[in-house]
């Protein structure tokens, strides 16, 4: 596949990771007097885009003074441990709780393996390589970097993961949100508007806490969000109440299917994916429900799992446990 980038203003490229197929995931170079900042990795299969990106840029690995993944799901910090050896000056810089797995990812990826088998694994992530813990940086919340004079800003925002922070840019004003500000696929864009919705993925989603962490972004009246998923938008009131409605939207289908017995998480997936591409139409007209339809589901599957992960989690407090 060819290298796919776009250059969004501020010495900011949004590089596509080459997830699945282009278009889902993105990597941001950042580059300030000759050094750069990579936030977001993709996968082990995304490195070569990378490396292709720099030299492109007229840049070497050896300039990378930073690789900033999110939070450690494996489209986000997949290919951390193989970029860091071609990054022989770079520091990682990750939440305190994926440090560890940075360092040792051994149970991280036999996790993932039990979950998709290990050819699926290799086929979507590669191989996942340790990373020596003293290039390790532990950002916790509000930790800032001087990266030659532009602040980068970490700010703990769980809700989506318990290992999540986003990270404020004091040259752009942007957030680079992992996926605390959701998905929002370019595919969807007409007349200048977003169709923006949640991921809910397992295993730590809280909407409570996720709520939380978006207003507390919204706080800092950032000029734009650049997602992981995918590239970047703005921070309009109608991209939030979306955001926001999509989040009380999927609460609402995991609770009311609760009691669904052994046929739960399908019934969820279904409503989901019914719910994700009837709000889309509100944006964009032009797509085929064919189209639609490929383009989010796998989100509904992922998001059904998650939801049914967190479902789980409350039916302890129903029983008093």
């Amino acid at each position: 596949m060819e290298m796919i980038k776009q250059p969004l203003g501020h010495n900011i490229t949004c590089l596509d990771a080459q997830y699945v197929h282009p278009g889902i995931a993105s990597i941001y170079l950042l580059e300030q007097d000759a050094k750069l900042c990579i936030i977001e990795t993709g996968t082990a299969h995304s490195v070569p885009y990378i490396l292709a990106a720099l030299e492109a840029q007229g840049r070497s690995a050896e300039d990378v003074e930073y690789v900033i993944p999110t939070h450690i799901h494996l489209d986000h910090a997949g290919g951390a441990g193989e970029l860091m050896q071609h990054c022989p000056n770079a520091k990682l810089v990750v939440h305190p709780r994926g440090a560890y797995h940075m360092a040792h990812p051994e149970k991280l990826q036999a996790g993932t393996m039990a979950v998709y088998g290990e050819e699926t694994f290799r086929q979507l992530y590669g191989t996942l390589t340790p990373i020596a813990e003293e290039r390790i940086i532990q950002a916790e919340d509000n930790h800032e970097i001087d990266f030659h004079g532009r602040i980068l800003r970490f700010m703990d925002t769980p809700g989506h993961a318990l290992h999540h922070f986003c990270v404020l840019d004091s040259l752009s004003k942007g957030i680079f949100t992992g996926d605390t500000f959701g998905l929002s696929y370019r595919q969807f864009d007409e007349g200048g508007r977003n169709f923006v919705f949640a991921t809910t993925t397992p295993v730590h989603f809280d909407p409570d806490a996720l709520l939380s962490s978006i207003d507390k972004l919204l706080a800092l009246k950032p000029r734009q969000m650049y997602l992981t998923h995918y590239c970047a938008i703005q921070t309009s009131q109608e991209n939030i109440a979306q955001l926001k409605k999509s989040v009380q939207a999927f609460v609402e289908i995991a609770l009311a299917a609760k009691n669904s017995g052994e046929n739960r998480q399908r019934l969820i997936e279904q409503q989901l994916l019914e719910w994700i591409v009837k709000e889309s139409y509100s944006i964009n007209n032009t797509l085929s429900e064919s189209e639609r339809r490929r383009i989010v589901a796998t989100d509904a599957r992922l998001n059904a799992q998650g939801l049914e992960v967190w479902l789980n989690r409350l039916e302890p407090k129903a029983r008093g446990v």
